[in-house]
């Protein structure tokens, strides 16, 4: 476990300290040296990324529900903190126990893009981990990677120790268990290897040899694989801020170019009253607001308009939304659309694919023109102002008269909302990714793509219609890393020791290292983009999808025959292979219709005066929750609030939100021991001793309710009863000469004089401010090495303590920013001096 202090002095100096402290609520938390096991999840990209992937909340919950295994997570670390490790010697730790990566017995990623890869070396690297699988010895953790991009492992073989291909649910705790057994009998890392090598769909490269094919995993039944009932809620927003239920896996639509729609055949559904307990117990143990349901067709699910209509009637009063991923035209009935309204409208995305029939038949994409536009109909008439449209660029065939289609179609859809509405039309380029019948086909070059997307660019100029598209240059490289082999892990390589990090990121993204790299190795990308012959061996060949290679040939023709293949669940079956020994389509039962009934549109605020009790809180920021942001602590304790039984006034409209007041925000990094809320709840009986153990019970580490007082109806607001702020600031023993000597004789002078002026800097103008009405008091100790100080607030704002140590009593610089700052006293009315 690494020292909090140094971990802490990191905080201090990077953009968003919280995603690096842990501590968030239902974060599991044991002692990994006294499990049998254990195993470090990595996800390699930063932690908002990393925190919306349901996936890692999945394995999390599976594995710490072993007694004998503790399992945690790490995420790459922003460049920022990643260089302030190098610098400091501080490896790459996971959050929960602060643990280097390199203690753990384990160390599994999720592979879920390719741009992320240089990702995973700059974690191995800072974790203190040989990059090179050859180059690890006994005591390395064995280090293993999932997800989908394992279907064509071999860009990363140089690197992994093993790939689990396919679901994770049952042989992720078989590897623990594998892992567990060898550490337990000291076997070899080589001998632990070949144990792992005799599981099913795990890919070991040292061991593997011969013809064999490593079989893909699958749970056959999600029923019997129980879903996270306490997933960990993120410190910070996150790029998905709400639970995640995942309806079905797998989809039998057959898109061709769709890898997803083939490697995770067959189709399971969960049923409906499963789903709707763990929505029940997410919900109550998150304090979310919003429920997304998660499959790769979710219209196509059997019993939708059961599922949404019981969560609305459910959760509709406590305004808990409905999100729904992007979604087939054709399965979005009226029905659907009046249950997602009843709260508050999220986004609609819509995704035709291709602007054409004819290169809708090509992919085999089941809708139609007609689909699209009557669907984009609906949903305005719901009262939704914008809607995105994905379409792919490239697809086999594709033709002038395509990308016209793409153009035309935006058109028709802003029509449907009479011009007034929003359209915002998203260009992905087509990647010809491993296991889909388009495998064998080319992909397009960086000029051709260019061409296209200048073409939109000329073509779309309407002020209501917004135009995006993926950076062609990315597209290149995911093409190439997706179609790879082993010697494009020497490219991936290569850049990472060049700095190539978050290549993902157009921010970060420094194509030309790639180029260059590309140029040095010797790589044709030709080789790897161009069309392939079907009888040429591919790199990911010996990985078995369950799907037989013939259907994907069979399906190339057909889509050269501008012929669709329908749905398995709706006519025959298809001979894809996906269903054998005991794994077949599953679909839920669907009970009948609840009484969904509609909602008041838009949504009435809660108004009786009577079931209305308004209460002030007063809570603590200490220890790492300083390093929250004003925004994140809000959200905080608003889903604590939630949890522990309270139930919010919301106000009206469209998009309700609770009522909840805050005061100015405390800064960033600074710990206080006096900050309030407002709040208005319904007013029932509660036992505010227990409300109070159960709402700081239900807050990040650090954070703790002081007490709950009930208000009277005519209280002034928080920002006008708070009138100053008492804090103290303690400096370490080495900056005593600096900041002690001569202090008294400043203070004093400050305190006599009648004014002092500072100079800010603001929108980049300079303002002058008189900040002595606002100091009612400061006195230094020199023994405890601490300044107390009382700042005043009014109308027009305050002074921050650092301002005043800096620019009036002229502390050293660093060592007043080294100083610990404490707000310990928020001054009322009737508190002030």
């Amino acid at each position: 476990m690494l020292n909090s202090y140094s971990i802490e002095t990191l905080l201090t100096q990077v953009q968003k300290p919280a995603r690096y402290i842990g501590g968030e609520t239902n974060a599991v938390c044991k002692n990994p040296g006294r499990c049998r096991v254990s195993f470090a999840l990595a996800f390699p990209d930063v932690y908002e990324i990393g925190m919306s992937h349901p996936g890692i909340q999945i394995l999390y919950s599976i594995l710490n529900r072993q007694p004998d295994v503790a399992a945690e997570r790490c995420y790459a670390p922003w460049p920022d903190m990643e260089t302030l490790m190098h610098a400091q010697g501080i490896p790459l730790f996971t959050l929960e126990s602060k643990t280097p990566l390199h203690r753990f017995d384990i160390v599994g990623f999720s592979l879920q893009y390719e741009l992320s890869y240089t990702n995973v070396l700059a974690m191995l690297n800072l974790g203190k981990i040989p990059l090179r699988q050859k180059d690890r010895r006994d005591g390395d953790p064995i280090v293993i990677a999932g997800g989908p991009c394992v279907f064509n492992p071999e860009p990363m073989v140089l690197f992994f120790d093993a790939f689990a291909i396919g679901e994770g649910e049952d042989v992720v705790i078989e590897i623990a268990r594998a892992v567990a057994e060898g550490k337990e009998k000291k076997r070899s890392r080589n001998a632990i290897l070949e144990s792992l090598s005799e599981l099913e769909g795990v890919y070991v490269p040292s061991v593997f040899r011969g013809s064999a094919k490593i079989r893909k995993r699958v749970v056959a039944d999600l029923n019997q694989s129980t879903l996270p009932e306490q997933p960990i809620v993120p410190l910070i927003k996150t790029v998905h801020d709400r639970i995640t239920l995942e309806i079905a896996r797998g989809c039998t639509r057959g898109c061709r170019f769709c890898q997803a729609g083939m490697v995770w055949r067959p189709v399971r559904e969960r049923t409906p009253q499963g789903l709707l307990d763990n929505a029940a117990q997410v919900l109550a143990s998150t304090g979310y607001d919003e429920i997304s349901l998660l499959s790769l067709s979710a219209g196509d699910y059997s019993c939708i308009e059961y599922l949404i209509g019981s969560l609305m009637n459910r959760y509709y009063e406590k305004r808990i939304a409905l999100a729904l991923p992007s979604l087939r035209t054709e399965t979005l009935t009226p029905q659907l659309i009046d249950q997602i309204k009843r709260v508050r409208k999220t986004s609609f995305t819509l995704a035709p694919e291709a602007g054409t029939q004819r290169l809708r038949n090509v992919i085999n994409k089941g809708n139609t023109e007609d689909n699209l536009l009557a669907t984009a109909r609906r949903v305005y008439e719901g009262g939704w102002k914008s809607i995105k449209l994905y379409f792919m660029i490239g697809l086999p065939t594709e033709r002038r008269e395509d990308l016209e289609g793409i153009a035309d179609l935006a058109c028709k859809v802003l029509k449907e909302g009479n011009n007034r509405r929003q359209v915002t039309v998203s260009l992905s380029t087509f990647i010809p990714k491993p296991h889909t019948p388009f495998q064998w086909m080319r992909q397009i070059g960086i000029e051709e793509i260019r061409e296209r997307q200048a073409f939109f660019r000329d073509r779309i100029r309407q002020r209501n219609l917004k135009l995006k598209w993926h950076d062609r240059r990315m597209s290149f490289l995911e093409g190439l890393i997706s179609r790879g082999d082993r010697k494009i892990g020497e490219l991936v390589e290569k850049v990472f020791l060049q700095g190539c990090r978050f290549d993902g990121w157009s921010d970060h993204f420094d194509f030309a290292r790639w180029e260059a790299a590309i140029e040095d190795l010797g790589i044709h990308p030709d080789t790897y983009l161009g069309e392939r012959h079907s009888a040429a061996p591919l790199p990911w060949d010996h990985i078995d999808c369950r799907i037989d290679k013939n259907f994907l040939l069979e399906e190339l023709e057909k889509s050269s025959r501008e012929s669709l293949t329908e749905d398995c669940r709706l006519a025959a079956c298809t001979r894809c292979g996906a269903c054998t020994e005991g794994i077949r389509v599953i679909t839920a039962d669907c009970p009948s219709s609840p009484d969904v009934g509609s909602a008041p549109s838009p949504l009435s605020a809660d108004t009786s005066s009577h079931s209305v009790m308004s209460l002030r809180i007063a809570y603590t920021k200490k220890g790492n929750s300083r390093f929250l942001s004003h925004l994140d602590t809000s959200a905080a304790l608003i889903r604590a609030i939630t949890r522990s039984g309270f139930r919010f006034i919301f106000s009206g409209g469209f998009h309700p939100y609770p009522k909840i007041s805050f005061p100015g925000a405390t800064p960033l990094g600074m710990e206080s021991l006096s900050e309030y809320a407002d709040i208005q709840v319904h007013r029932e009986n509660m036992d505010m001793t227990h409300m109070k153990k159960r709402l700081s019970s239900a807050l990040p580490s650090g954070m703790e309710i002081l007490h709950l007082t009930e208000l009277a109806p005519d209280r002034q607001s928080l920002s006008k009863e708070i009138t100053g702020v008492l804090y103290q600031i303690s400096f370490d023993e080495a900056d005593r000469e600096r900041v002690f000597t001569g202090l008294h004789v400043r203070i004093e002078r400050f305190l006599s004089a009648g004014t002092a002026t500072i100079t800010r800097t603001i929108k980049g103008k300079e303002k002058v401010k008189d900040i002595r009405p606002l100091v009612d008091s400061i006195t230094c100790d020199e023994d405890t090495l601490t300044i107390d100080m009382t700042l005043r607030l009014n109308e027009k704002g305050g002074v921050r303590p650092l301002e005043l140590l800096i620019s009036v009593l002229k502390v050293d610089e660093k060592s007043a920013e080294r100083a610990r700052i404490i707000k310990k006293e928020t001054l009322f009315i009737q508190e002030a001096h």
